[in-house]
């Protein structure tokens, strides 16, 4: 049986990025077989998974602009996957909340692919299941807070020393 902090460094070293990557690629299928982009996909499930926002909120958090984001809307909107409703506080902005029917749709796709992901979790004990969990939740909590990171630093090309410049974004 391998140690332990071999483990943790094969998870840490390579098998968390070969997940990430392998995660990516699932879903860029995944949009491709609902005929979206990759972007609209994942805007469509961070609005499903964290509740209705504004354009501006969801720009915010994915990182792209405000005009992407308006190109987003307007395709998920043509498309019956999401719809608009004004803010109850702010009569100016929109709230952006999926469809119930993008949702069915999403769902529906996922219970249909071969080898649920519920067999992952046979032959774990429950402790182990509990500790898949925290490692996941730990995990996407950790990413989440490097996406902030990386976004309020932009490293620029190059300064006109020849060195990368940093500035801070506001």
């Amino acid at each position: 049986m391998p140690r332990r902090q071999d483990l943790a460094r094969e998870i840490t070293a390579s098998l968390a990025r070969r997940h990430s990557t392998a995660t990516v690629l699932f879903h860029h299928a995944l949009a491709e077989r609902l005929g979206l982009g990759p972007a609209d996909h994942k805007c469509l499930d961070l609005l499903h998974e964290r509740g209705p926002m504004t354009g501006s909120e969801l720009a915010a958090l994915t990182g792209l602009t405000t005009g992407a984001i308006t190109g987003v809307v307007a395709r998920l909107e043509r498309s019956g996957r999401l719809r608009r409703e004004p803010h109850p506080r702010d009569r100016r902005k929109q709230l952006l909340y999926p469809t119930n029917s993008a949702v069915e749709e999403i769902q529906d796709l996922f219970a249909t692919l071969p080898a649920g992901h519920d067999a992952l979790l046979e032959g774990f004990t429950g402790a182990e299941v509990a500790a898949i969990h925290t490692f996941l939740t730990r995990a996407t909590d950790l990413l989440y807070r490097r996406v902030a990171a990386l976004r309020s630093h932009t490293v620029l090309p190059t300064a006109p020393s020849g060195r990368p410049a940093e500035r801070t974004s506001p």
